[in-house]
């Protein structure tokens, strides 16, 4: 038998049944860094950049926002989830980095782990599409959880 939730008894693929548990508030943060570089932090005012494209943080969130609510269209075991809340904060930390803070709140019965991770990547992903044409030497160098509470365990990452 597995221990992975999502492979059932025969060893195939399945979506964990969640009608037993308790619906909680849940919540997840999710923090992604990112290396923009100084040639396109430069054209940054007062931490924002206005392109022909629009607002480039402004638009990020929005685009982040709308992955959190179709994230079980692009994770296939994710539960479809009616979400509270989305908050999501882009910081300036040097001249060539920012961080993306993507928090999720619902009361659920499932966590929402990967509605916040998948946020804070569509929020990088539109910062990268929105910046490609100053430069493409940018990376996005991590995306991980750094806190979730609710449910079974609360988990706090550094």
């Amino acid at each position: 038998m597995s221990h992975f939730t999502h492979i059932n008894e025969q060893n195939q693929p399945k979506m964990v049944n969640v009608s037993d548990k308790k619906i909680t508030k849940r919540t997840a943060i999710a923090k992604a860094s990112m290396f923009l570089g100084s040639e396109i932090i430069s054209h940054f005012n007062n931490d924002e950049l206005i392109t022909k494209k629009g607002p480039v943080f402004q638009t990020a969130i929005i685009a982040g926002i709308q992955t959190v609510k179709k994230t079980s269209d692009i994770i296939p075991m994710c539960h479809p989830l009616l979400i509270n809340g989305v908050d999501i904060d882009i910081k300036i930390t040097d001249n060539e980095h920012i961080e993306v803070f993507c928090k999720v709140t619902i009361e659920g019965k499932t966590g929402v782990e990967m509605e916040a991770l998948t946020g804070a990547s569509a929020t990088c992903l539109t910062i990268y599409d929105m910046c490609k044409a100053i430069s493409q030497k940018m990376v996005i160098q991590e995306i991980k959880l750094v806190e979730k509470t609710g449910g079974k365990s609360d988990i706090k990452n550094d």
